[in-house]
């Protein structure tokens, strides 16, 4: 694997680690109430957490970044001590608490949360004006943490079951967060209440608040088997008719996802865009949408195939199956999120404009592919691969799918992995690695840890020799991984052949030089002289 460039702090093994403080409790409930400020640009907080005991324990782990300040935590009555140390709080228990007890701690805060200076590749809060000169006040958080403006168990591997958001705004505005909107009610100084439930699980980073003049529309999804999915916009005012006019992509996007992936899987939460100041992110049940009615990616189209789609909309919501349904237990593995996230692009485009579209779209930016770090992170330490893990990640899984050379296999195999494996729960790369093999009946081991865990592509060796009866081939892989073996097309005396290939070299016979593919899988080329093993 690629070395980090710094080495882990106390700070990261806090925050990355499962120690027995974490591991101790599972979440099944937050019940989060804000009440954010526009002029002093503060939020002041009370989260409830219910949790699980699963070990006897006297002291636990909560996150809240060490800006935010701590007013009380408490526990069936009794107020608890604690003590912080960087961005993690240890909550002394009033008593031991039993393996098997369900309890409720709650704690009260307040601060002035970290703002994102380029959201949502910085992660924080943006306090900006809409076009009528609004307040309009979004979060993200992805990476950095959710525990910068919140507290929580900020670590994947631990979701709630269901979730609670109420929001205190000004009653001008409207609070848009995430899940089934449950109503307002009013304080005694006449600010609005926004209740928002989640009824699935949801991961920390997905939790959203989004604060503004919104104006609210809807439409309706039916599915092929008949149900209906509420689909509800939320967009600053004045944008309704072009929202009205861009939005008319998701219908038949859903029904791609649908056909590829499975339905929806917030179906009773219904799914929702809502306009937002930065580009784009997955919120789970509220996607955050800020393409600014445009085509491609802020009206730039990186296929170069002029396909006229909104970027946004087609990748943030691919997230719902994969990142929000399917998620990573550690962040190490965020590459799982991304990887198959914008794959799921080329699934929307082979559904509505054929394979070779798909293809071609597959192959337009491997150019920006660094290959110098991998895309899987080390683990324990709140660190994600390398950036690579988008485009990268969709060439490996096209290369993938072109190994096990069966679409009869391939797609029941993505379908299942999101609809019913791994739907709702966290995973790992060891287990979906095991998956891939036991449905497709390969080992698949020696290519998932060269793509994923190295940074290096694997590089096809060759060695031509001419003879008086044609040409004669040697082929070898060159690879970190042991063993290294993987098949691919060659082009023999022009009739293509599935061919597998190991680490050690092969002959192959044919009237002419061959030819390689490299549409449909990505791999270094190298012509060698041969050399003795």
């Amino acid at each position: 694997m690629q070395a980090q460039n710094d080495l882990p702090n106390r700070a990261d093994t806090l925050r990355g680690t499962l120690s027995h403080y974490r591991t101790c409790f599972d979440v099944t409930h937050y019940d989060l109430m804000v009440s954010v400020d526009t002029l002093s640009q503060t939020i002041w907080g009370e989260n409830t957490i219910t949790f699980l005991s699963v070990e006897d324990f006297t002291t636990l782990q909560i996150d809240l970044f060490d800006n935010m300040v701590v007013s009380i935590i408490s526990c069936e009555n009794h107020t608890l001590s604690y003590h912080r140390e960087f961005n993690a709080i240890f909550i002394d228990m009033h008593r031991p608490v039993q393996s098997g007890e369900r309890l409720k701690l709650t704690i009260k805060y307040f601060g002035k949360p970290i703002i994102a200076n380029n959201p949502p590749w910085d992660g924080g809060f943006v306090w900006t004006r809409s076009s009528n000169n609004q307040p309009w006040i979004t979060v993200s958080c992805q990476g950095i943490g959710a525990s910068l403006w919140w507290p929580c168990k900020d670590h994947l591997s631990d979701e709630p079951d269901s979730m609670d958001i109420h929001c205190q705004v000004p009653k001008e505005l409207m609070c848009v967060a995430n899940g089934q909107d449950r109503g307002i009610d009013y304080d005694t100084e006449g600010r609005k209440i926004c209740h928002w439930h989640v009824s699935y699980p949801i991961n920390n980073y997905n939790v959203s608040l989004n604060i503004g003049d919104y104006v609210h529309f809807s439409d309706t999804y039916t599915s092929p088997d008949g149900s209906h999915l509420p689909l509800d916009y939320y967009v600053i005012r004045g944008n309704e008719h072009k929202a009205e006019k861009q939005f008319k992509q998701v219908k038949p996007m859903l029904k791609c996802y649908e056909e590829f992936l499975g339905k929806y899987p917030f179906w009773n939460d219904g799914y929702a865009l809502v306009e937002t100041p930065y580009a784009g992110m997955e919120h789970q049940g509220a996607i955050a949408y800020g393409n600014k009615y445009k085509t491609g990616y802020l009206g730039s189209d990186m296929s170069g195939q002029n396909l006229k789609f909104d970027y946004i909309i087609i990748h943030e919501t691919g997230h719902e199956w994969w990142g929000n349904s399917v998620s990573a237990a550690d962040i190490a593995d965020m590459w799982i999120h991304e990887s198959f996230c914008t794959y799921s692009e080329a699934i929307y485009v082979e559904c509505m404009h054929g394979y070779d579209t798909a293809m071609t779209y597959v192959n337009a930016l491997r150019g920006r592919v660094q290959n110098k770090a991998a895309i899987m992170g080390p683990y324990g330490i709140n660190r994600e691969g390398h950036y690579d893990m988008y485009v990268k990640g969709m060439l490996f899984l096209n290369t993938l799918r072109h190994v096990v050379n069966n679409d009869s296999i391939w797609w029941p195999t993505i379908k299942s992995m999101c609809d019913t494996t791994f739907k709702y729960s966290t995973t790992d790369y060891k287990n979906v690695v095991a998956f891939f093999n036991q449905k497709t009946g390969l080992t698949l081991d020696p290519i998932f840890e060269q793509y994923v865990k190295h940074y290096k592509l694997p590089t096809l060796e060759y060695n031509i020799k001419k003879t008086k009866r044609g040409t004669s081939t040697l082929l070898r892989w060159k690879a970190d991984t042991e063993s290294f073996n993987m098949p691919i097309i060659c082009i023999v005396d022009g009739i293509p052949h599935h061919m597998n290939i190991s680490d050690q070299w092969i002959r192959v016979k044919s009237n002419a030089p061959l030819e390689f593919d490299s549409k449909h899988f990505y791999y270094d080329l190298r012509k060698v002289k041969r050399t003795r093993n």
